[in-house]
């Protein structure tokens, strides 16, 4: 998978990696999403939830061409988001 960062849409203050956010779409446990809101359908932009290999659990709107991905915001988990993420994994492996 290649990104796109070129002039990034978003400020990465230092609170992430480029390479942190990288490995969240690597994240074999990774939850992609395609928004069923007007608004993001049109665009078409998903979002992904998925674990830096550090175990940060990262945020990430995206939209991708099939072969490059262009990260349009990125941020660490909220609570309810490592809740949501940590269950679907735990299904998973059951």
């Amino acid at each position: 998978m290649e990104f796109d960062w070129s002039n990034p849409p978003f400020e990465m203050d230092g609170s992430l990696a480029q390479r942190e956010i990288e490995e969240s779409f690597e994240d074999p446990f990774a939850i992609r999403l395609l928004p069923d809101t007007p608004r993001f359908g049109v665009q078409a932009r998903f979002f992904n939830l998925g674990m830096s290999v550090g175990r940060i659990g990262i945020f990430s709107v995206y939209r991708t061409n099939g072969r490059l991905v262009r990260v349009l915001l990125a941020r660490v988990f909220e609570q309810e988001e490592r809740f949501f993420y940590q269950r679907k994994m735990d299904q998973t492996l059951r």
